[in-house]
């Protein structure tokens, strides 16, 4: 039985269903899979706590969903095609049960390493089926994965191992980023200097000299030879940890989001299903890399859910020249297409030429992530790439969320410019003014939360269970605060106007403005800063940063490259500010608060509508900002 919606009426009825009972919705959805044992009660939950529990005491595997359940009807479909960053590169074409043999042999060798059910085991490494691997081999066996974007610092990652703990590291020597090859394998040794684990398995893929401990360093082909390419399968509770994804946090250190298994099996593959309206046959193709939550819920597993044909592009949308996106649709025949507004505004800025070579007729449907589109971005998106006959599923969601909340339906959803439309089914929203009170009706503006639970959301922050009570679930009482703000028109349809806290949304990447001023002030010269977003033409956000400093000793453009390079190394290149501006001080209210409004209006250049600054310990600061701005 298909859970597919195929109309308009259709998305009401199910929607109005899963509202008003919820735990049968999703139920009926969950049959649909195989569970070694089915759940004692669909659901038990309390936000206060939180406490939130899907399938109770159901038992399963969520790889065996991805093979055991579909082997024997889609076994020789392709499962993961592999597109080079260098397109003269020969790509891959992985079938279902080469992948299911890949996973096995993986999930044999992490074994014999010592790696048992519930070890948190850190994937550092570019976008190769490998990667892929890793994560369901992890899963096959009960560890539990932690993907870190391999962009990110040495510090980062040695954070990140700290903090959860982890027992081994898969890695590759190193990557392709267009024609630059990254040291990845020289990143692991540095982070390792700061922390330690037992286990580091490197894959193959640049050839370029590394560093190998002994004892500590396996190469990735060594460890699979002679391994079976059967596995049986660890046995999970629904509620088991699947992975841990650090995300930023406000307080400066990056928070562990923690997604259980069944769930987040369900709600994946469901979502997917219906927001890209995905048929069998079809090349789906999300340009995210693993790194980041998109990564795992629609590259990896929601569609291998699905029994879909997924997509994994290493490269990147400029290399070898800004057609590379449209000759890769042409090549693969790609059906859906999802990527952010970011690489669009990018290629935007290139014009229509590179895209004139190329036949784009296999498209179908195109999808957006990360940020809210602006309208610009999205009519040039829908007029010349998907030549004005492809819907745009503009998809709202968070790491927090774990799939897809706020989305059209390809197709069937009437879609407007830069509206994320309509909920998904089993997504119950609601907008509060800032003391919490709930505004009811059309055409109201507010801050965006959840009332009921859904199966993929977080359960918790890793090892600081009062971090998440904090950060999501204590701002309003009962509810989950998305920290977005939002408006609901006059049609009903939602627009998310982003972030109403410390954190900055840069290329659809969150980053904790907390996080990026605790690198600047790892600078010996910097004595304070404060960092913020601005509009910015190509990223959606730029970062914008404020900084008090000692300039006896520096010219200040030395010292602004010194503070971006510090900062790209501590975090990483996504990091690094836009604009540094040394000021005399920062705008703070008399109990020491930094008024983060202040810096926004600078930042966008709108200091005509400051506001009242009298209440601030000293308002002329306010007056040299503006001027060192100019």
């Amino acid at each position: 039985m298909s859970d597919r919606i195929h109309t308009l009426s259709g998305y009401f009825y199910e929607y109005q269903k899963s509202v008003t009972e919820p735990e049968s919705f999703w139920a009926r959805i969950a049959d649909s899979f195989y569970w070694r044992k089915r759940w004692d009660k669909v659901l038990e939950w309390d936000f206060d706590g939180p406490d939130v529990k899907w399938f109770v005491n159901a038992k399963l595997n969520i790889t065996e969903n991805i093979f055991e359940r579909n082997l024997f009807t889609i076994g020789d479909r392709p499962a993961i095609i592999w597109e080079p960053s260098d397109p003269s590169e020969e790509g891959r074409t992985i079938t279902y049960n080469e992948l299911y043999a890949e996973v096995c042999q993986f999930a044999n060798a992490l074994k014999v390493k010592g790696i048992e059910k519930g070890d948190r085991v850190i994937i550092y490494m570019p976008m190769i089926p490998e990667a892929a691997v890793a994560m369901l081999a992890c899963a096959r066996i009960g560890a539990v994965h932690s993907v870190v974007f391999a962009g990110f610092s040495s510090t980062s990652l040695a954070d990140r191992v700290i903090d959860c703990k982890a027992k081994a590291i898969l890695t590759s020597d190193g990557n392709y980023r267009g024609n630059k090859k990254i040291a990845v394998k020289a990143i692991v040794d540095e982070a390792l200097e700061k922390s330690s684990v037992e286990t580091v398995i490197v894959c193959k893929r640049t050839g370029q000299d590394i560093t190998m401990v002994e004892g500590r360093d396996h190469w990735w082909h060594d460890v699979i030879e002679g391994q079976k390419t059967t596995h049986a399968a660890e046995e999970m509770d629904s509620e088991d940890m699947l992975f841990i994804l650090y995300t930023s946090g406000s307080t400066g250190k990056p928070k562990g989001v923690v997604h259980t298994t069944g769930g987040y099996m369900v709600y994946t593959k469901y979502s997917f299903e219906n927001v890209f309206q995905y048929s069998p046959g079809d090349v789906y193709w999300c340009t995210a890399d693993i790194g980041w939550i998109t990564g795992h819920s629609y590259i990896v597993y929601g569609p291998l859910l699905a029994g879909a044909t997924t997509l994994m592009f290493e490269g990147v949308p400029t290399y070898p020249d800004p057609g590379r996106f449209w000759a890769v649709i042409e090549k693969h025949k790609v059906n859906q297409f999802y990527t952010a507004p970011t690489a669009i505004r990018a290629l935007q800025a290139y014009g229509t030429d590179p895209i004139e070579p190329y036949d784009l007729s296999s498209l179908k449907v195109l999808g957006s992530v990360g940020e809210p589109i602006n309208e610009e971005a999205w009519k040039w998106y829908y007029t010349h790439i998907g030549q004005s006959r492809c819907p745009i599923v503009d998809t709202w969601w968070q790491t927090e969320t774990g799939g897809i909340m706020v989305s059209p339906i390809a197709g069937i959803t009437p879609t407007k410019p830069a509206y994320a439309t309509l909920p998904l089914p089993g997504i119950q929203l609601m907008i509060v003014d800032p003391e919490g009170k709930e505004l009811t009706g059309n055409s109201v503006e507010g801050n965006l939360c959840v009332k009921f639970p859904w199966p993929s959301m977080i359960r918790t922050t890793y090892g600081d269970h009062d971090r998440c009570k904090q950060t999501y679930f204590s701002t309003y009482k009962g509810l989950y605060f998305t920290g977005d703000g939002v408006k609901r028109d006059h049609d009903g349809y939602y627009r998310i106007l982003g972030r109403v806290d410390d954190v900055i949304n840069v290329s659809g990447h969150r980053l904790g403005t907390a996080e990026v001023e605790n690198a600047i002030n790892e600078h010996p010269l910097v004595i304070e800063s404060a960092v913020v977003g601005y509009p910015h033409d190509i990223k959606g956000q730029g970062i914008y940063a404020y900084v008090i400093c000692d300039m006896s000793h520096r010219t200040e453009d030395n010292l602004i490259n010194e503070i971006k390079d510090m900062v790209s190394k501590i975090i990483g290149p996504i990091a690094k500010p836009d604009k540094i501006q040394i000021v005399p001080g920062l705008p703070k209210t008399r109990s020491g608060k930094i008024m983060r409004r202040i810096l926004r209006k600078v930042a966008e250049g709108s200091t005509d509508s400051m506001g009242d600054t009298s209440t601030l310990l000293d308002p002329d600061v306010v007056t040299a900002i503006i001027e060192g701005r100019k």
